[in-house]
């Protein structure tokens, strides 16, 4: 090919991408919130194939209507899960008396996070006494389609996720939208 042919071909390539940035331009969307808007509005799926229960009885999601739920998933092999845990059991702590009710979801990465008596040595170094189910085989991990540890889903009163958020972070935010749907002052 002429090197005019390569000149004009690469001129029209770039010509094609310029325009092609300009017309798909559109706002810069808030990248803390991802989950925000793919979480609005869809009904919570039940806790299922979970192995065990801890500091409860066995719960579903049906059962809980009329209460705020916020779903953590988490392991606790995970550094960055051990690093929420503080902010989790604090509004566990703060919001239990005012209708939200805290759903841990241990779902391990390896082999040796599966074990029931690791679980429960973690929830007493960690404090934790909200329910916390094990799902070994992922399966409540799957039917919310997550992908990452730890991660919180806010459920409200009618079964509808409203918030979600995956990683550290966003403690502010979480507390907000909780207190806002339980019409608490947070």
């Amino acid at each position: 090919m002429p090197l005019r042919h390569l000149a004009g071909a690469a001129a029209l390539i770039l010509s094609a991408l310029a325009s092609s940035a300009i017309v798909s331009a559109e706002p810069l969307r808030d990248v803390d919130a991802p989950f925000e808007v793919a979480a609005a509005q869809t009904t919570a799926p039940n806790f299922v194939g979970i192995t065990n229960w801890f500091n409860s009885p066995p719960l579903d999601i049906a059962s809980l209507r009329g209460k705020v739920v916020l779903v953590d998933f988490w392991t606790y092999g995970c550094v960055n899960c051990v690093n929420t845990l503080p902010h989790v059991t604090a509004l566990y702590e703060k919001y239990r008396d005012r209708g939200l009710v805290v759903v841990g979801i241990h779902t391990p990465e390896f082999p040796f996070e599966r074990s029931a008596g690791n679980v429960k040595s973690a929830l007493t170094r960690h404090g934790i006494t909200y329910p916390v189910a094990q799902d070994n085989d992922s399966k409540t991990w799957n039917a919310y389609r997550n992908q990452y540890w730890p991660a919180q889903y806010i459920v409200d009163q009618n079964g509808k996720i409203v918030f979600q958020h995956a990683g550290e972070g966003q403690y502010e935010q979480i507390e907000r939208t909780i207190a806002g749907l339980l019409g608490a002052n947070s």
